[in-house]
């Protein structure tokens, strides 16, 4: 079996783009993994994301542990065969959900107990079951258990939490142990505060992990302060290992990370908006319940090779967005994640030929410059 490693193929400025060498396939960075949150990406058959381009999804680690339950995706062979998709697959430490979607939680040094959001029974989860739970799906990357602070806490707090995560950290690597093929990856924390974002990075790096993400953005502290914190911890990486902005993003978001040296996203974002009638181009996000597509015989962008732009017009997607038709999600996500894909694939052209500023520019220009307003006309 081969091992997980990264190789750095080339660099424009912080930019990096690559290729993450893992058994069950290879990860060309940048990279964006579409949500497979409970085990599907929605609205998406597996051979339908591959063909967007994608060489990684994201499945969920505290979704998946309470429906239907890891012992029972173990059991049936799991992840990959359970949700039939034989390339790679990151899963979370489901840390972020517990702090987000549970209304009773008690976070202590052993772990955090928490109410399911589903039934409302206790669950209890520590770093050693979050590594269990990740080794039973047999994901390809597992991430850490983290505690995710509120944004807008006082640095005190932040740095409390910070503690209890790389204590936290420590105890995920020890229970990851050896997997061959598979990586454990730590996060980063400390909110906006450099020198705390700097601690954290010192202490996973000690600790030694196969890759490093960085997490707790992308919370409300807005686009500027998330470049500014991203600026202030990705110099403090090591270079000859995978980045990975969690949570994150927007195209423009994605855009100005990978100008400051990350190497991989996961975002709802293009999944959920496409269930929602929103679709992203190069020139904009568009709106397809607004009236102005209703006899528009276009495609939504003549250039995209996704089915929603080859065999369908603007006119009949705004019609089935309208009549709540399931094709309308189907379709409108298939080209959000084409776009995405399509941008990752521009974006490792473009650091390759060292021409990735003007890159950025030319897509920013016409992106930020082009779009509709996101409430129905």
């Amino acid at each position: 079996m081969s091992e997980f490693r990264f190789e750095l193929l080339a660099q424009d400025g912080a930019a990096r783009t690559g290729v993450i060498h893992t058994p069950r396939g290879e990860i060309r960075t940048p990279a964006f993994m579409p949500v497979g949150t409970a085990g599907s990406v929605k609205a998406m058959l597996p051979e339908s994301v591959r063909e967007t381009g994608a060489d990684i999804i994201l499945g969920n680690t505290y979704h998946l542990m309470l429906r239907p339950g890891a012992e029972r995706v173990a059991r049936l062979g799991g992840l990959h065969k359970f949700m039939g998709w034989d390339r790679p697959i990151l899963t979370d430490s489901g840390g972020f959900q517990v702090m987000s979607l549970s209304k009773l939680r008690k976070i202590m040094e052993e772990g955090v107990r928490f109410q399911s959001h589903i039934d409302g029974a206790e669950e209890f989860l520590s770093p050693e079951r979050a590594m269990e739970i990740q080794r039973q799906l047999g994901s390809d990357i597992q991430m850490v258990l983290d505690e995710c602070p509120a944004f807008g806490a006082p640095e005190a707090e932040i740095e409390k939490s910070l503690a209890l995560s790389m204590r936290w950290a420590r105890r995920s690597k020890a229970a990851f142990g050896g997997q061959a093929g598979r990586a454990c990856f730590g996060i980063a924390q400390g909110g906006v505060f450099e020198r705390l974002r700097a601690h954290s990075t010192d202490e996973l790096k000690e600790i030694g992990f196969d890759g490093y993400a960085v997490g707790g953005l992308a919370v409300g502290e807005g686009q500027s302060a998330m470049f500014e914190t991203l600026e202030a911890t990705v110099p403090h990486l090591p270079v000859d290992k995978p980045h990975y902005l969690m949570g994150v993003g927007k195209p423009d978001d994605i855009m100005g990370a990978v100008l400051r040296g990350i190497d991989m996203f996961d975002c709802v974002l293009p999944t959920r908006s496409g269930r929602n009638g929103q679709a992203f181009t190069w020139n904009g996000t568009l709106n397809l319940r607004n009236a102005c597509h209703a006899d528009d015989s276009g495609p939504l962008d003549e250039k995209c090779r996704c089915p929603a732009c080859r065999q369908f017009s603007r006119a009949y997607l705004h019609h089935a967005v309208k009549a709540n038709e399931i094709i309308a999600s189907m379709l409108l996500t298939w080209h959000n994640l084409t776009f995405y894909q399509d941008l990752m694939a521009g974006l490792r052209a473009a650091i390759a030929q060292g021409s990735l500023p003007t890159f950025a520019r030319s897509f920013l220009g016409r992106y930020l410059a082009g779009g509709e307003d996101e409430n129905p006309a």
